[in-house]
């Protein structure tokens, strides 16, 4: 037979056994729904998390921080320095701004604390930096929306817009021109006392956006550096940010290695580079892994096929029967099954991967944008934080393939024993 009469054949079929078509033809939907969704969600998360952090990263920079505690590092949020008793120093930036290929430096030196502006108050931390250098690190970040950042070591405060204004209603704690109050509790006393810093609103930064981990924050307030070494009553720093003049990994590798060495290997020191490089390797992993578990279910579907065809193979034992005492070759009734296969397993990644799309932006709106975002008052709107489902299309080749050979794969064995039918016996099974 041709290979059109076979597929026309095949097709007739699947059609009068519409019932039994559509179940087998369902599992194959489920699984590969279940794949694109978890792939699309994942890949959409990678990118969205990926950018948010390119936003906040400078690709051209390094992070010094006390200790030897990995890539990580000092970069806040409870990553420490492996327990050294090293501590950098603010004025470690002159060691730092000799060494070959570094355009600038800036320590930073950041503590919790408490802004009180008239009858409101946030928590949130506020951060020394020499604002001078750190605008020119962040050019694109540390801009004012209102007001204006000075650079005088006795200017104002410069508040991040979700410090201004924290729930994204118009709610406004502070705004240029306000004095508020910073209170920081001094724990190295006994007993704990509160430290209070009187300052101006001289900026409003504008909206940041994005996965902050040393760059500009929307919700961090920013004092000068000297100021916050005499709120804070220290002159060490939780880190140092560097500049380099190149962002190209062999520059990156001689710094790096020059400030380890310059500080008796007592320092970590972090590229941006490399942290992202780390992410897209974890989440690769991840998604390897969800690829896994949802392949389960494509597996268990094509159990069922094969279960179906055998029962199909069954029921066809006479028509089989027909078909080869009239001539009809053994590969002719293999290629009439695996067809058929074929066609089911085409339809159901067709169907998987339009229903996957469906299910993967049903999620993405219901956790960002409302349902569990929106019921913790944290919306995508308002947070700058929104998965985009993404569908490569690697995912969609690979969704429609893999239906296709997980059918063809179950459908072998019927297949092989439907083409191996004796005519007389099959005429006469009941």
């Amino acid at each position: 037979m041709k290979v059109g009469d076979v597929f026309s054949y095949a097709f007739g079929a699947i059609r009068l056994r519409k019932l039994r078509a559509g179940l087998t033809t369902l599992g194959i939907v489920i699984g590969i729904a279940a794949i694109v969704a978890l792939l699309a969600i994942s890949q959409g998360l990678q990118v969205t998390i990926t950018d948010q952090l390119q936003s906040g990263f400078a690709t051209d920079t390094l992070v010094v921080s006390p200790g030897r505690g990995g890539e990580f590092s000092g970069l806040g949020g409870g990553f420490g320095g492996g327990g050294s008793d090293f501590s950098l120093l603010v004025t470690d930036t002159s060691i730092i701004n000799q060494i070959d290929d570094v355009v600038t430096s800036t320590p930073i030196l950041q503590k919790l604390c408490i802004i009180q502006s008239g009858d409101q108050a946030v928590t949130t931390y506020v951060v020394g930096v020499d604002f001078e250098v750190y605008s020119e690190m962040y050019s694109s970040t540390f801009v004012a929306g209102s007001g204006e950042i000075s650079f005088s070591p006795d200017a104002g405060a410069v508040f991040g817009q979700r410090v201004s204004d924290p729930y994204q209603n118009g709610t406004i704690v502070a705004t240029v021109g306000d004095a508020v109050e910073i209170v920081w509790t001094n724990t190295t006393v006994r007993p704990p006392e509160n430290v209070t810093y009187s300052v101006a609103v001289d900026a409003v930064l504008e909206e940041i956006g994005g996965l902050s981990i040393v760059s500009p924050s929307d919700s961090v307030v920013y004092i000068p550096i000297s100021q916050a070494q005499t709120f804070f009553g220290t002159d060490e720093c939780d880190r140092i940010i560097v500049q380099l003049s190149s962002e190209d990994a062999e520059t990156i590798d001689a710094v790096t290695q020059a400030i380890e060495e310059a500080f008796g290997d007592q320092v970590s020191v972090s590229s941006s580079t490399a942290i992202l490089n780390i992410i897209s390797s974890v989440f690769s992993t991840i998604e390897l892994f969800l690829a896994g578990i949802a392949a389960i279910s494509l597996l268990v579907a094509g159990i069922g096929i094969m279960n179906i065809m055998i029962v199909s193979l069954m029921e066809r034992t006479r028509e089989i029967g027909i078909l080869k005492a009239l001539g009809m070759k053994s590969r002719s009734v293999l290629a009439i099954f695996i067809s058929e296969a074929i066609i089911v397993g085409l339809l159901g990644a067709v169907l998987g991967v339009g229903l996957g799309w469906l299910l993967a932006n049903v999620a993405a709106t219901v956790f960002t944008g409302g349902g569990i975002a929106a019921a913790t008052g944290q919306a995508a709107a308002s947070s700058g934080f929104a998965i985009t489902p993404v569908l490569t299309p690697t995912v969609l080749l690979g969704a429609l393939g893999f239906g296709v050979v997980v059918s063809v794969i179950f459908a072998i064995y019927p297949a092989w024993r439907a083409s191996k039918l004796k005519p007389v016996e099959a005429l006469r099974y009941e």
